[in-house]
Parts: structure tokens; sequence; C-alpha cells
């Protein structure tokens, strides 16, 4: 019987060592994660606007709340995953700037945005957590779904070291690779910087072999060769935007799953607003966007690479 005891006694230490999460947006990103804490033992109140995306964690184990502010209620951690950075704004500072969430959370709370969005938007909402001694990170992802329902994403971050140190453990639940990139809205700039150099590489790779391709290149023969040359990139070798170059990517899949055009977009257009905002020049940047702008009209549910649409139209049908 006492071993019985003792056991049951540390199966309880155990469990009161993780904190409380409320985890706030659960869309196709936010759903995986919030599911990986929960297969890591975390105590976990959700919120979100869709009924479906609640009633799947509540089946996970999660507990439902009726709004952010209830699901943070006993939480000692908040993650958000939202769309832009007028929702952050909205859940964390409210209607007048002071009456979000952040004006409900005790002092000592870590809050966790992954949402993607203009660095000067985290900065506004770390500013006003700080004020009110919360801890604030801003911390994007990337690896897409794929990367979230395995846990294997890249979590981008900015705050304070001490803050940092105390989401790390959690973060590592979620992701395979966690990066402290400075103080606030540094892990906004570093992920912005990162897709729009994405977006510049897989634009560029579409123009080339649709250069190739239409003097009578094979694509498949064009990319090894590109592969094994000064050309050679990320979206060449591991997402080719050509179909049937390679296997289990979008491209050979209709263009469909993987990141879609409209978040590439929006990302762009990120990153146009940081380079405005602080005077710095990106041409290119400003033309992939310019792009990207044109092509999600009719594309923006299929994946980025299919940019090579605009080249081969019948790469689309």
């Amino acid at each position: 019987m006492g071993i019985k005891d003792t056991d049951s006694k540390n199966t309880t230490k155990s469990a009161a060592a993780k904190p409380t999460i409320a985890f706030i947006g659960l869309g196709n990103m936010g759903a995986p994660m919030a599911e990986n804490l929960l297969k890591a033992g975390y105590p976990l109140s959700v919120y979100d606007l869709s009924a479906e995306a609640t009633a799947r964690l509540q089946q996970a184990g999660a507990s439902v709340a009726t709004s952010p502010k209830e699901a943070a209620s006993n939480a000692n951690v908040v993650i958000s995953m939202l769309p832009a950075g007028k929702h952050v704004h909205s859940v964390y500072l409210g209607e007048n700037g002071s009456d979000g969430l952040l004006a409900e959370l005790p002092k000592g709370t870590l809050v966790i945005d992954s949402s993607t969005i203009a660095a000067a938007d985290a900065r506004l909402v770390a500013d006003a957590a700080t004020g009110l001694g919360i801890d604030f990170l801003d911390a994007p992802v990337s690896g897409g779904t794929g990367g979230a329902i395995a846990g294997s994403l890249t979590f981008i971050v900015g705050g304070s070291a001490d803050a940092f140190a105390k989401a790390e453990p959690i973060l590592a639940v979620m992701g395979k690779n966690i990066f402290h990139a400075g103080e606030h809205g540094a892990g906004q700039v570093a992920k912005i910087c990162n897709n729009m150099l994405l977006g510049i590489l897989m634009a560029g790779t579409a123009e080339a072999i649709n250069l190739g391709v239409k003097n009578g290149l094979d694509a498949k023969v064009l990319s090894d060769i590109m592969l094994q040359s000064s050309g050679r990139n990320w979206t060449l070798e591991v997402y080719n935007p050509y179909p049937q170059v390679l296997e289990n990517v979008p491209s050979s899949k209709g263009y469909k799953g993987g990141f879609m055009s409209k978040l590439m977009q929006k990302d762009l257009n990120l990153a146009m607003q940081t380079a405005k905002d602080t005077a710095v020049e990106t041409p290119m940047g400003a033309k992939a966007t310019e792009l990207y702008d044109d092509h999600a009209r009719e594309n923006g549910d299929k994946d980025f690479s299919s940019i090579m649409g605009r080249h081969d139209h019948s790469v689309l049908s």
C-alpha cells in the first residue's frame, strides 16, 4: 500500500509541475500545436471561434472556453496563433487598448504569441504587457502544417532572455529548432526576412525552370544540373515548383497543401511594411511581393510554388 501511495504522490507532483496553458487560435497550425501540448501532459484550456476546432481539442482532452479571458482565467501560460495583427490587438489589447486579455492576467504570466504579424505590432503588445509585469514573447514559426503535426516546427523568438528560458521547455514540445533572435519584435523581423528570401527564391526558381523548359530542356534534368551548380537553393532541392520533378511536394499534387500563396503574399507585404518603416531598400523583395499579389488573386489557396503557373498555365489546370 505504501508503494502505491508513493507512486500516486509522485504522479500528482509530476502533473502539478506542468503549468496550465491557455491556447487561443486553433486553425491549421494552432490545433496540432495544441494537441502536441496535450500529448506531453500539459493541462490545456482552448478557445477558437470554430466549434468544430474546439470539439476536436475537447476530444483530445482539453477544456473548452467561451472567450480568451475564460481560457486564461486559471492559466500560467497563454499561447496564441492568430491570423493577423488586428486579431492579436483585439485579443490582448481590446477595443480601447486597455480592456483586452492583458488587463486580466496576473503579473508573471508568460504570453507567447506565435502569430506572424508586423514587428511594430508585436512591440506594441509587448510594451503593454511589460508595463503590466507580464512576460511577452513574439514567437512566429516556420515549418508549415506538417511541422505543426510532427512537433518539428522552428520557433523564432523575440523577448527577454528570462522569458525565453521559461518558454523554451514548452516550445520544445511543439518544435525542433528554437532560436532566440533578440528583443521584442526580433522574432517577427527574422521570420519575415526568411520568408521574403523564400518568396524571392521560389519566384526565381520557377522563372529559371520555365526558361529552360521553353527552350527544350527537361525540367528534371535542368533541376539536377542546377542542383550541382551555383544556382542550388532550398526551393530547387526540396520543394521544386515544377510538377513531377520531386515526389510528395505540392507541385506534384496539384499544388494542394503546403504553404498557401495568400500566406506568402501576407508575409511579403509584412516585409515590405517593415522595410518602409525603417527606410530599407528591398527591390527584389518588392518584385516578389508584386508577383505574389497578382498570383494570389486567383490562386491564393494553392501552394506558393504554384507561382510556376505564371509562366506555364498548363501546370495549374
